[in-house]
């Protein structure tokens, strides 16, 4: 047993038994501390690569026993949070229930008929006279038709006068149509084919370099680097695009701000291994949404001050110290993260394991699970704001305000390095921001709207390795992408998930969302130009009846 680090120099060590015992029995407790901090940061890292990956609890049979009774305070138990949050008397639309089974295949499908008929001979009735149709059974299959290719040929006519071979005009001898314009000059490619390519990866994650042998098998040579210049030029034609989505979040109450790492190799000043960041804010409200993604080799809050400057609102964030900088702005209001929170006191429980018993953690995760349930009741009686306010002032507050005194005593109680602790702390130091969203039910209570916009850009990337040498070996990571290139190919990415993750959440295709955009893209010379195209501005039916034309479907169906 060495504990040397704990202990005085010899010449140092005091003569008197007793006060040697001392020393040694806090040596012995400082190490049994280090170990169990240890042991837990072990099991968690166990639990993070090889348990279920959902932050969902197993249900308990005594809901009790996860309650620690500190006294006299006021405890606000889950039946009570739940029952008074239905007592609100909201007027719910009827609803039918749609029977389970497998979904019908899509009406606007095609349909090729095979009529599977029996033999004349069989259709012969044994009393000599034919058998009469009286009806029929159906089933349908789903077939696949590989894509395919056109090569569409543009032919420009020339003339010229044979007469006078052009001695008589003072315009040009022969004449022809002009060539038409192109998104990238001098290149095969066309809307449909860009939309593709770019809809492929930014959306289905499928690297250029994948789609390229994916091509090369049906007979389409295409290298992925002209796929990357390609697109890079596409999203220096699509930057209006970003400016607006930048007014609008501007425009928004409440904006949600979150950032993910991403490694570019060629970028000035920092090693091929460093990371670099992509932050993305979400605003526009219910109505009109609206996801910007920016690329910076930074992570600090100079980033997102400069991009917010002048913004006057809510920023709804997790506790990255790059937003500190919302504090110092009287016209700006920090949100934070309930969901961080939780999964801080989620990952104690998960190193505990399955089998342990009930503790701090588990009571805080139950908790916060009653706030939660308070917000599902506003969604499912679809709330307007006000509502939500009066329903979160009425129920939710009571249970943050004896939830508060709860972790101001297990803070005395807790090591402050284990995960129990370092979960009390973060509650504790995020707690002005975490109790924001009962101001405003504009306020969402948690960050998770920015999340979902920024895991599609996520998805792709490996699995990290961690600190020790256990991490994933590299025929197990994801690799759909792994880097960026350069900067120039990062700020792309920014540009094209923007537009993308923006047009998905108005609902709309972003295939032919984007494919319709890209063929009115040589039409849209200024800002103002692209206005009535923008996700939240478009004409729902353009996209709908470009996709009918080329599929030769009705749209009206």
């Amino acid at each position: 047993m060495v504990f040397h680090h704990w202990l005085p120099a010899i010449d140092q060590l005091p003569d008197d038994i007793k006060a040697l015992k001392e020393i040694i029995i806090e040596g012995f407790t400082h190490r049994d501390q280090e170990i169990a901090l240890l042991k837990e940061q072990l099991k968690l890292l166990q639990a993070t690569l090889y348990g279920r990956k959902t932050e969902k609890m197993q249900p308990t049979t005594d809901d009790h026993q996860l309650r620690l009774d500190f006294g006299d305070e006021p405890v606000v138990e889950p039946e009570q949070a739940v029952s008074t949050a239905k007592e609100t008397k909201v007027p719910v639309k009827g609803h039918s229930r749609r029977k389970g089974g497998r979904k019908p295949l899509p009406a606007e499908f095609p349909r090729v008929e095979n009529i599977i008929d029996i033999s004349e001979a069989e259709k012969l009735c044994e009393c000599g006279f034919m058998k009469t149709r009286i009806g029929e059974e159906t089933s349908e299959h789903l077939e696949h038709v590989p894509a395919s290719w056109i090569v569409r040929v543009n032919i420009r006519p020339k003339y010229a006068c044979r007469n006078c071979e052009g001695t008589e005009s003072e315009g040009p001898t022969v004449a022809i149509a002009p060539v038409p314009e192109q998104i990238i000059p001098k290149s095969f490619a066309t809307p449909s084919l860009l939309a593709f390519l770019i809809v492929s990866k930014f959306v289905d994650a499928l690297p250029f370099y994948r789609q390229s042998n994916m091509l090369a098998r049906n007979g389409v040579d295409l290298s992925r680097g002209t796929m990357c210049s390609w697109a890079t030029k596409v999203a220096v034609l699509l930057k209006a695009l970003i400016e607006l989505f930048l007014e609008l979040i501007i425009q928004s109450p409440v904006i949600n701000a979150d950032e993910t790492r991403i490694q570019v190799l060629k970028e000035a000043d920092l090693k091929a291994k460093s990371h670099s960041w992509m932050w993305v804010f979400r605003g526009g409200g219910r109505d009109r949404p609206t996801i910007l993604f920016h690329y910076h080799q930074s992570r600090a809050g100079k980033v997102a001050e400069n991009i917010l400057q002048g913004y006057k609102g809510v920023i709804q964030t997790d506790g990255h110290s790059g937003y500190n900088f919302i504090e110092d702005n009287p016209n700006q209001t920090n949100a934070g993260c309930w969901a961080h929170a939780r999964r801080k006191f989620f990952d104690a429980v998960k190193a505990a394991g399955e089998n342990a018993a009930p503790g701090l953690a588990h009571e805080a995760i139950d908790i916060i699970k009653d706030l939660y349930k308070i917000e599902k009741e506003a969604r499912t009686n679809n709330l307007d704001f006000d509502q939500i306010l009066e329903l979160r002032q009425t129920h939710s507050k009571p249970i943050l305000d004896a939830f508060k005194k709860k972790l101001d005593k297990w803070k005395l109680a807790v090591t402050p390095k284990s995960l129990t602790g370092k979960a009390v702390t973060y509650a504790l130091n995020q707690w002005e921001k975490l109790i924001v969203y009962l101001s405003d039910g504009r306020i969402s209570i948690d960050n998770n709207s920015a999340e979902n916009s920024i895991r599609p850009f996520a998805v792709g990337r490996p699995m990290p390795s961690y600190p020790g040498g256990i991490g994933i070996c590299a025929s197990c990571a994801s690799k759909n992408w792994l880097f960026n290139d350069s900067a120039e190919g990062a700020a792309a990415a920014a540009i094209f998930f923007s537009i993308l993750e923006t047009a998905k959440a108005n609902g709309l295709e972003p295939y032919w969302y984007l494919r319709f955009l890209l063929e009115k893209l040589t039409e849209l010379k200024t800002k103002e130009d692209f206005i009535p195209f923008i996700p939240q501005n478009i004409d729902k039916q353009l996209v709908l009846d470009l996709r009918a034309k080329h599929m030769n479907l009705n749209s009206t169906n």
